[in-house]
């Protein structure tokens, strides 16, 4: 007599899941196949179909507030500074600094954008990135001549002040933590560990410097005190524009030299903020120095539309609506996620 195939398959594995195993592991296979093969026509039909917003969605113009003649543009940076995009396994978007200067290109298009307000949560970044975007900011006032607003949020230290300068006026959050005016040099070093598991790297080099910094060797003498003259050169060109923009006097220029850090009252008593109060102050001195009327027009470009969008958004895509412990994957904004270089940063405010 010829077996039946699911009853063989009942007899072989009802001892290992119990009584209605086999239902189980039908209904496994099965979930399996209909997944796999979605997955694959997905592929094969439809290669162009995206499951999530992208770079590759245009930025567009939305309207949070007001309905009269004359626009203030709000833009948020927030987080790491870097140029480096932001990746997981499920999406690729644009680097902070790509994504700014991109809002940057189309506001310098409209004329009726008479302010732009920069809404700045950020412990800074690389030295370079932080550079970049603050000639960004300057050539698109130079440019447009247009009135610019800072609003510090949580934070706005090192290189989120130095991308502040620009601004004709700068407004601190009554909580808001600034300053940290300095560069740090970040490289890892790993010869505790080396030393523990008995290894070692062989190099040849065609100068004696070619190698300093590496992270298989302790630094001598004479190349901690490059890699100083380095820090302290990239230092000087932050305080060189801090007493540009700032016009600070040098019982101050000393003070912030020292890169410590400030809460908003200290800061305005040494002249690195013009005022404190809250986001709706600064909306206000937004449209007060460029001439908008009460009622004007507060844009924001995004690249999805946000039901009840309002000034404290600081997205401009949304993100798909999953775990993030499980799906999101990047270390952007994470220590582990700096490279080897120097930053305008305050590195206890980077999460871990």
């Amino acid at each position: 007599m010829k077996k039946d195939p699911e009853q063989t398959f009942d007899n072989r594995h009802n001892g290992r899941f119990g009584v209605g195993g086999t239902d189980i592991m039908r209904k496994i296979a099965i979930s399996s196949i209909i997944f796999f093969s979605v997955l694959t026509l997905f592929a094969c039909a439809a290669p162009e179909v995206k499951l999530f917003p992208d770079a590759t969605d245009p930025l567009q113009e939305f309207t949070i507030q007001g309905t009269e003649k004359g626009k203030v543009l709000v833009i948020t940076i927030q987080g790491v500074i870097s140029t480096s995009p932001d990746e997981n396994i499920l999406r690729s978007m644009p680097s902070m600094v790509q994504e700014v200067v991109a809002q940057l290109e189309m506001a310098e298009k409209d004329e009726e954008i008479k302010c732009l307000l920069l809404k700045i949560d950020s412990p800074g970044g690389s030295t370079t990135a932080s550079d970049i975007l603050y000639n960004e900011i300057m050539r698109f006032k130079n440019n447009t001549h247009m009135k610019i607003v800072v609003a510090m949020m949580d934070i706005a230290a090192s290189g989120g002040y130095y991308v502040s300068l620009p601004a004709d006026v700068i407004i601190a959050h009554p909580t808001t933590v600034t300053g940290s005016i300095g560069v740090i040099f970040l490289r890892p070093k790993v010869t505790g560990l080396m030393d523990k598991l008995g290894l070692e790297v062989a190099v040849n080099k065609s100068g004696e410097n070619k190698d300093m910094g590496s992270p298989f060797r302790a630094s001598s003498e004479k190349e901690q005190a490059i890699f100083q003259s380095v820090t302290d050169g990239l230092g000087e060109r932050f305080l060189n524009l801090v007493a540009t923009h700032r016009e600070l006097a040098k019982t101050e220029l000393s003070n912030v030299s020292t890169a410590r850090i400030y809460l908003a009252h200290e800061a305005l008593a040494l002249g690195l903020v013009d005022k404190i109060g809250y986001l709706d102050d600064a909306l206000e001195e937004a449209k007060k120095i460029s001439g908008l009327p009460e009622n004007a027009k507060v844009i924001a470009y995004r690249r999805s539309e946000f039901p009840n969008d309002n000034l404290y958004n600081p997205l401009t895509t949304q993100a798909p609506h999953m775990n993030p412990s499980l799906i999101n994957l990047g270390l952007s904004g994470t220590l582990d996620h700096l490279k080897s270089g120097f930053y305008y940063i305050w590195t206890p405010a980077i999460g871990m």
